[in-house]
């Protein structure tokens, strides 16, 4: 018998992940190492184990969807493209001036991360466009034809343009990027307005100058990707993950690659927010902790926080409109998600006034953590894991062997013997500062969000999150913690729940009482006349496209706006709802006159049909985990005898000290707390309640 199916891969740090969704409902997964300095092959290697597992062949496969971390890392590690900027006379310092704020008001060590593109590659070109789209000063063409030369020579791979007020009247920017085009057919062009056609030259000269830094290095592996696919007999469509939680095609993400930075960790976001409902768990944080990073997100109300803004950063990295110029900002759709530096791989160390840190700078998946014997030496959480009896011997499903005792060497001569401490001592020290750092993300989408995390519920996934879950969760006194079914390819899963989008964004920028219902109606229906032959032309039939509305309306004569559904243009309960979101998220209630600032249109097309939760059935693991119990130190004491249950036999109520293990993750139920078995398929953790 034939089969179809639909396989999601998830390019973590550490691990490439994937889950394949049968026809027939059964889902099957895989987890095997990523491979840095080529993706592509840990994508093959574990797609061809998948379907071997799954009894199936390339050709059957209807969708690939792929979530990458190539955009992320390309900014973390800083090796994008040269770049190159062409803007408007007198605006070549738009990118090193930003928003003359700091992310923190009283930290004094902060330090501007310098520009992707270097001074003397960002030129100048005569030309001015007024702010209602009168052109003033056409453009010279002669500034191109020498800024063109001079990138030529300087060996630039990507420019970027950006002249003023273009988002208003595109003709002098389109003209500019035409003949750069022309001028230098090897070099990556990028116009602004094909990116975010909107007010504010910083925020598009950013968001552009993005683009076009990372437009090479994903334009270059999507392209080796989806060669080595065809080579191996895949016909379906590739999918990529975008920041939004949903999916766009493979061609769109190698045009406009800043809207796929977050590809990936924003589909667990919006798989978690999926979970939620079917759970009846309208209020939940979304932790996600893989090799590298771990991240935060937050369902309120049965709705996944988004934003339009995003600033990338190493470190802590907030999408927040109240923490703002600490990065690479680039104003794209975006699930709201906090980051820390703080993952699996994370290396501990002991900084120059003798204290120990965690992250973050990860061993990743070359050369791994040292538990790994791949090369790794210095320590990381990981080790310190294994070392407290939380991991078992082997990873991936049996697949990899840890070194324990190498762990131990590690963490007691790197960290434990420069404090005076054990290797146990040492390696619960790291787990309670990665423990730290990870709260700080939790926290900023709680608590400073107004919101009281011991009334939320925490869904955890990631490789790693659930085996720090229920530690986190006591720290912030949340008492229930949701473990999904499969934890550790749970992004993956939930790209399978996502759908393929098209934004389209027009500005408008009046007072909504002059606002004319005519002239939105006008807008909005050219909005989805565009979306939806971008999506026919993607091979979607317009009758499978929906859209979703929005206006941006904000306090005349502020900056700062807010995304308000727009259903029906009634412009009282339209300020009504904009009055109670500007309360919701200042705590303050707003009585002076409101203004437009956007309209933006989400399309989505679909021909498959929805991921539900409840009927998911998950293959038989080949190899199941082995029964047992080992010691685990919940403290620094000394290690207490823990059973260890296999995943599959979790199928009755328990209470810890208890290691629940699976394939793809290990889960930690500290003493104290139970756990039971959801209808599901997901585990429910009880802790008690701290005073």
């Amino acid at each position: 018998m034939i089969r179809t199916g639909r396989l999601s891969v998830d390019i973590g740090g550490t691990f490439t992940d994937l889950v394949l969704l049968r026809d027939d409902g059964l889902t099957f997964s895989a987890k095997v190492s990523s491979t840095p300095s080529a993706p592509e092959e840990a994508v093959m290697t574990g797609m061809a184990d998948i379907l071997q597992a799954a009894s199936m062949r390339a050709n059957e496969l209807t969708e690939v969807l792929h979530g990458t971390t190539v955009g992320s890392n390309t900014l973390l590690q800083k090796l994008g493209a040269r770049t190159g900027l062409l803007t408007t006379r007198g605006f070549r310092d738009v990118l090193e001036i930003g928003r003359l704020r700091t992310p923190g008001m009283f930290d004094l060590t902060w330090e501007k991360p310098e520009p992707l593109v270097a001074r003397r590659y960002r030129l100048e070109a005569a030309e001015r466009t007024l702010a209602d789209g009168t052109i003033l000063t056409p453009l010279d063409s002669d500034d191109v034809s020498r800024a063109a030369a001079f990138f030529e020579a300087e060996g630039i791979e990507a420019v970027a343009v950006c002249f003023l007020n273009s988002y208003r009247n595109p003709a002098n920017e389109r003209l500019a990027a035409e003949l750069l085009a022309r001028a230098c057919p090897g070099i990556a062009v990028t116009a602004s307005v094909d990116v975010l056609p909107e007010a504010g030259e910083y925020e598009r000269s950013s968001t552009v100058a993005v683009n076009a830094y990372v437009l090479p290095a994903l334009r270059g592996y999507l392209g080796r990707l989806e060669a080595r696919l065809r080579q191996a007999g895949v016909a379906a469509p590739v999918l990529i993950g975008n920041s939004n939680g949903g999916l766009s095609a493979s061609e769109v993400a190698r045009r406009k690659p800043v809207f796929f930075i977050s590809s990936g960790r924003s589909s667990g976001a919006a798989g978690a927010a999926r979970l939620g409902t079917a759970l009846g768990e309208p209020d939940l944080v979304a932790f996600d902790m893989g090799g590298t990073t771990a991240s935060a997100a937050l369902v309120h109300r049965g709705v996944l926080g988004r934003t339009h803004e995003y600033e990338f950063r190493a470190g802590m990295s907030v999408p927040s409109r109240f923490i703002k110029a600490g990065g690479y900002m680039m104003r794209v759709p975006t699930v709201d998600v906090a980051e820390v530096g703080n993952g699996a791989g994370s290396i501990a160390s002991i900084d120059a006034a003798g204290l120990l840190s965690v992250g973050p700078l990860s061993a990743g998946a070359d050369p791994g953590p040292v538990c790994y014997g791949l090369g790794g030496q210095r320590p990381t959480v990981t080790d310190a894991n294994v070392v407290l009896g939380y991991l078992p011997p082997r990873l991936a499903g049996g697949s990899l062997e840890l070194d324990v005792e190498a762990a131990r060497v590690a963490i007691g001569q790197g960290i434990g013997h420069s404090l005076g401490l054990s290797a146990e001592a040492a390696a619960h020290g790291i787990r309670e500062i990665a423990n730290a750092n990870m709260v700080r993300a939790i926290r900023a989408v709680t608590v400073e969000r107004g919101l009281d995390p011991r009334e939320l519920t925490l869904l955890a996934f990631g490789g790693s999150g659930p085996v720090h879950a229920c530690a986190l969760a006591a720290m912030l006194g949340i008492t229930r913690v949701i473990f999904p079914p499969s934890p550790g390819v749970f992004t993956a899963t939930g790209m399978l729940a996502g759908s393929v989008e098209h934004h389209e964004l027009r500005p408008v920028q009046a007072g909504l009482d002059s606002l004319a219902p005519a002239m939105v109606q006008s807008l909005l229906a050219g909005m989805r006349e565009a979306a939806t032959v971008a999506l026919v032309e993607q091979g979607y039939s317009a009758a499978s496209v929906s859209f979703e509305e929005e206006i941006d309306l904000r306090l005349q004569g502020q900056e700062a706006a807010l995304s308000i559904p727009l259903e029906t243009f009634d412009r009282p309960a339209l300020r009504q709802a904009f009055v109670a979101a500007y309360r919701d998220t200042y705590g303050y209630t707003p009585v002076d006159a409101v203004e437009a600032a956007e309209l933006r249109l989400r399309a989505h097309a679909s021909t498959a049909r929805p991921l539900d939760f409840t009927a998911l059935k998950a293959a038989p693991a080949p190899v199941g985990a082995a029964s047992g119990a080992r010691p685990v130190f919940f403290g620094r004491a000394r290690g207490t005898e823990t059973p260890i249950v296999p995943r599959d036999a979790a199928m009755a109520p328990m209470r810890g000290p208890l290691i629940i293990e699976g394939a793809d993750t290990t889960i930690v139920i500290p003493p104290g707390a139970s756990v039971e078995p959801h209808p599901t398929g997901s585990l429910v953790a009880t802790l008690e309640a701290t005073p």
